[in-house]
């Protein structure tokens, strides 16, 4: 790992809300091309994390680096500009635009690499169908598949997904998972919260537990998969 990019890196990161402290001293890194998972029960921190990468909680100490350069002082969507991209866990769809619309609505970046609505269909052709209607009488899974979608219409070069799996039926799950892999083999670097462990350990290289706002345990991905002891022991399943 030492020989490969840093796309992302957290040192020593304390953040929160108000006066409410939710992370406390958190380091972690992101490889260019690799897929993380951050793993804990609920409330540990997670999605707070993930937050604090894209400019949304405030951060009280410590830095937090992509590609190299601090982001502190950085807008949410001046992070955006930069190719970070958030699928948050509540989907945020624009309920009333039509499908087109919520995907258009996001679009940046020319070329010939560039995101289009029509690659997202090309991507999700469950969406394609349903293309003139709004968002909001889409399924769950669909809705899921559209926020993906929407942030991959910004271009990014690190994908954040808050929760991918909550709510999704097996079958959707498994769609969402393998749709996940094929970001990977894109090129996409990924950073994954989760409490679906299977999921987690199917798609990502390296693993952090994390427990009351820092960081408990961290290896790979494998190496957890491969002990059901440890696995009880980090998450009681």
């Amino acid at each position: 790992m030492t020989n490969r990019t840093s796309y992302l890196k957290l040192d020593n990161v304390t953040a929160g809300y108000g006066d409410a402290t939710i992370l406390f001293g958190l380091s972690l890194e992101v490889f260019e091309g690799e897929c993380v998972a951050l793993l804990g029960r609920n409330g540990t921190g997670k999605t707070t994390t993930m937050r604090t990468v894209m400019g949304l909680t405030r951060l009280m100490k410590g830095e937090c680096l992509y590609q190299g350069t601090s982001l502190l002082g950085k807008s949410t969507p001046s992070r955006v500009r930069l190719g970070i991209g958030m699928v948050p866990e509540d989907r945020r769809i624009f309920a009333e635009l039509t499908v087109k619309e919520n995907l258009e609505i996001a679009a940046r970046g020319t070329g010939d690499s560039a995101w289009t609505a029509e690659k997202v269909f090309d991507f999700f052709p469950e969406l394609k169908p349903h293309s003139e209607r709004p968002g909001g009488l889409l399924s769950g899974g669909q809705q899921q598949m559209l926020t993906i979608g929407r942030t991959l219409m910004t271009n990014p070069k690190l994908l954040l997904l808050d929760e991918p799996s909550e709510g999704l039926a097996p079958l959707l799950v498994e769609r969402i998972l393998e749709r996940t892999q094929v970001l990977k083999q894109l090129g996409l670097t990924l950073m994954i919260a989760e409490q679906n462990l299977k999921f987690s350990l199917q798609v990502s290289d390296r693993v952090y537990v994390l427990e009351r706002g820092e960081v408990s345990y961290s290896g790979s991905a494998s190496d957890l998969a491969q002990n059901e002891e440890l696995q009880h022991q980090l998450l009681s399943v």
